[in-house]
Formats: structure tokens, sequence, C-alpha cells
């Protein structure tokens, strides 16, 4: 099978067809993300035959049956990028016990230093010191920097709205370029509303030039991400804010209002 795009979801489905499927299965341009590896992993576990895993070509022998296994899911780089930003930008320093793999957190590093946010590796732990004084780094040049998405390895589309929220704290100007969804980018009139200085170029680029001082507002959440990246806007905005359809926020993180007011967050959740 060659797929069209790299696609998490579709590979993740046909892998597990593949392991049970009569004879051998080979899937070109697979996507190869952290996610999917440990899904992989966790059949080899249970008695699949993948091989190729962690790049895009995956070639998988049918087995008869698979069994039960012990597998420990790996951390959630997306929810640890977003607690990064979350107490970078409201001045605070945050410690992140198990964050994962030094080779996943590298891939988002890259775009994170750019951003002027530094962190300290402590064994398993990740930890990130108070940084209050930031600014962004040109590119080669003294260019203004751009940070886009991609298939993995690249900068992970996911966490695209929560940096940009980091770039209006941060001294400087940078370019975003969303090349994987079509509607990924337009959450950032709200966070002009709230004060930002953000120029849209067109449906994918945006520049944002920091920083900015942000105020409360009333906030709809069009989908997770531009949620939690709301969230963290309004935790270091000035006065109230309401964010409304905030139950998408919690197909991608737990508890969020219970571990953010846990870290000295004013928030509460209204039915």
């Amino acid at each position: 099978m060659v797929f069209d795009e790299a696609s998490v979801t579709a590979t993740e489905n046909v892998l597990m067809a593949a392991t049970l499927a009569k004879g051998t299965s080979t899937i070109y341009n697979a996507a190869c993300e952290p996610h999917v590896q440990d899904l992989a992993h966790l059949l080899n576990k249970m008695g699949a035959d993948i091989s190729g895993i962690g790049t895009n070509r995956l070639t998988i022998c049918g087995v008869e049956t698979l069994q039960g296994a012990e597998h420990t899911v790996q951390p959630d780089y997306i929810e640890v990028g977003s607690y990064i930003t979350a107490a970078v930008v409201t001045g605070g320093q945050l410690t992140i016990p198990d964050a994962g793999e030094p080779q996943t957190l590298q891939v988002m590093q890259r775009a994170f230093s750019k951003l002027g946010v530094d962190w300290i590796r402590d064994g398993r732990s990740l930890v990130v010191p108070q940084q209050a004084e930031r600014s962004i780094r040109p590119d080669e040049g003294n260019a203004t920097p751009k940070i886009e998405d991609g298939i993995w390895p690249a900068f992970p589309s996911d966490l695209m709205s929560i940096c940009i929220v980091l770039a209006t704290q941060t001294q400087g100007t940078a370019l975003f370029f969303e090349k994987m969804f079509e509607s990924r980018m337009y959450f950032v009139d709200h966070l002009m509303a709230m004060g930002a200085n953000i120029i849209q170029c067109d449906p994918h680029r945006v520049v944002v030039i920091g920083p900015t001082k942000l105020r409360g507002s009333k906030l709809t959440s069009p989908d997770i991400r531009a949620g939690m990246a709301m969230l963290i806007a309004a935790c270091c905005a000035e006065g109230e804010s309401v964010i409304h359809n905030a139950q998408v926020i919690d197909r991608g993180y737990e508890a969020i209002e219970d571990r953010l007011s846990a870290l000295g967050a004013d928030m509460v959740r209204v039915d």
C-alpha cells in the first residue's frame, strides 16, 4: 500500500488490520509519529511481526493470534509542549517528570528555541526555568525566523496554535506557516481581539510581533488545539476571560482545569 499522505490514523488502522492478515503487508509513506511507533511496539509485544518502526516504510508479517501484553504508554509530547508554554508565558517555572524520550523533545525544541524558550533535561524529567526576558532568535543573516509544520519529524501542527500564543509574549517577530490543515489559523482573530499584534497574510501564514499585553475576552473554542491556545492566552491576559465550547479541549487534555489550577491558575468550569 502506498499512502497519498502520511496519515497517522490511516497508518494505525492498516497497521492493526495487517497484523492478523494472511501474508506480508508493506506500507509506504507511513506516518512515523511517536504515538504510531508506540502502537507498533505494543503490537509486537502482543505477538505481531512489525519491522521498520520509526520509518515511513512498515513491513507487517501477519500472525495467527495476538496475546495480552504489558506496555507503558509514552507521554503525550503535545501536552508537554502546551504546559511548557503555559508556564513560560505566565512567568512561571515548571518540572515535568517523565516528559518523554529525548529524541521526541528535540523535535519540539527546534521551534521553541527560536521563540527564546530553553529547558533542561534531568534524567527523565524536564525542567523549565523561569524565563521572563525572552527574545525571538533570528535565522541566519538576521532573517525573520519561520516556524512551519510538517509530517514527523517536522514541527507538529498540533503545537502551532500554542506557539503562536507564545510568540505574542516574546520580544521580536516570527512568521508561522501552517501547511497541514486548512483552518488552523482561523482562531488568531480571537487573539487579535485580546490585543495581540498579528498580521494574517493568508489562510496559512501569520506574522506575530511581540510582546503585547493581552486583555480578557469572551472566546469560543473552534477545536482542541485552538481551545488550549485560548486557555493559555487567558492565563496570561489581564482581567477575566470566558471560553465557550471548552469541552472540545477535553479531547486532548484530561482534567485541564484541575491541572492548571494546581499550578496556580485561577479558573473554574461552568456547567
